[in-house]
């Protein structure tokens, strides 16, 4: 969704511009120039292994703060770009994947996985997630859509754990 008449291309002076740039965009992972999300959704990996050092309770109240966080970030990056979920925007693929990584067996199997999962979940967008990326606006339908591939590729691994 366009938010201007203009959009921006974000670059390295816009990332540095505002500290919720920098976030949103994913320390800078956002701005390569093919595949973003799939770059930052990497970066989720070594966030979740620093997250993992605090006590597993504090775990989840720490991602759920950065979703909650994530949703003005989005927005006022969403904003400055003119485009309302830009796709250097990955701050939303980087919480989602962090929470699937507290639901997967630490291996490199497991991980590889999830990292394939939540991948095609967010890129196919299956009911419902396309309608809500496509009423949901702002950093909340820029969290929220990511957040519900989270929870298919959650159910895909568990699913998978089962059999």
């Amino acid at each position: 969704m366009t938010t201007s008449a203009s959009p921006v291309t974000p670059n390295l002076k816009f990332l540095l511009n505002h500290p919720s740039h920098f976030i949103a965009l994913g320390f800078g992972s956002g701005l390569t120039p093919r595949a973003p999300g799939t770059v930052g959704t990497l970066v989720g990996f070594p966030l979740f292994w620093l997250l993992t050092f605090a006590p597993e309770n504090a775990q989840f109240m720490m991602l759920g703060l950065l979703f909650l966080v994530g949703i003005p970030l989005c927005t006022q990056t969403g904003k400055a770009l003119g485009v309302s979920d830009h796709g250097s925007i990955v701050w939303d693929e980087i919480v989602a994947m962090m929470l699937i990584l507290k639901f997967t067996p630490s291996t490199p199997l497991g991980w590889g996985m999830a990292f394939v999962l939540f991948r095609l979940f967010d890129i196919w967008k299956p009911a419902p997630i396309r309608q809500c990326d496509a009423q949901l606006k702002g950093g909340f339908g820029v969290m929220f859509d990511d957040l519900l591939a989270a929870v298919y590729a959650i159910i895909c691994l568990k699913l998978i754990a089962y059999v």
